[in-house]
């Protein structure tokens, strides 16, 4: 009924997901308007940021849904992978029929390339396929595949408190630096992200 953030860290608030979310799927299938209920939510608070970032889940449910609606660019990670490849027209689509018919702001960020090991052909290749596919909205960034950041959750830290001199943690810092500069000149508040997880 209510979005309650803490504070991560000063300048940072976060709001976790928790079990009861598991559910909310079937509740929201009843709800008039279901697609727009996020939305509603953010509009009290969006002012007070700068950016508010949406991690969702791989599926794309209600709850995705959800956030594509109330976003206004969606920034896709993709893992240098073969299969990660199959699922591009389909996100592409669903895209494209959130902005037709319920979010007419809705734009491509940005497209990351993750997991990426510069020694494997077949991360090359993928890669060169990601820019086939969405040109410039490919970020120069490469999060390269990193131990650490497995390593970081694990620890109950995030990547910088963890090891702020790790390969992830700078490619990860070089990413929130493009998207920085990319934003720039967009409208000041650069409202909502929404981000499908791979």
């Amino acid at each position: 009924s209510q979005l309650i953030p803490y504070t991560y860290k000063p300048g940072l608030d976060v709001i976790t997901s928790c079990l009861d979310l598991s559910g909310a799927e079937a509740e929201l299938l009843n709800e008039a308007g279901r697609e727009y209920i996020l939305r509603e939510l953010f509009e009290p608070v969006k002012d007070q940021y700068d950016y508010i970032i949406i991690d969702c889940p791989p599926s794309l449910g209600l709850l995705t849904l959800n956030a594509l609606t109330s976003s206004q660019s969606v920034y896709i990670p993709l893992q240098t992978e073969f299969l990660a490849l199959q699922g591009l027209a389909k996100i592409k689509q669903v895209i494209d029929k959130v902005r037709f018919r319920l979010n007419k702001e809705l734009q491509i960020g940005g497209v990351v390339a993750t997991m990426y090991d510069h020694r494997k052909l077949l991360n090359r290749d993928v890669v060169a396929t990601i820019y086939k596919y969405f040109g410039d909205k490919v970020f120069k960034t490469l999060i390269r595949d990193n131990v650490t950041l497995a390593e970081a959750p694990a620890h109950r830290k995030d990547v910088f408190a963890y090891n702020r001199k790790s390969a992830g943690a700078r490619d990860y810092l070089s990413l929130c630096h493009e998207i920085i500069e990319r934003t720039k000149t967009s409208t000041p508040k650069v409202a909502l992200a929404a981000e499908l997880s791979n």
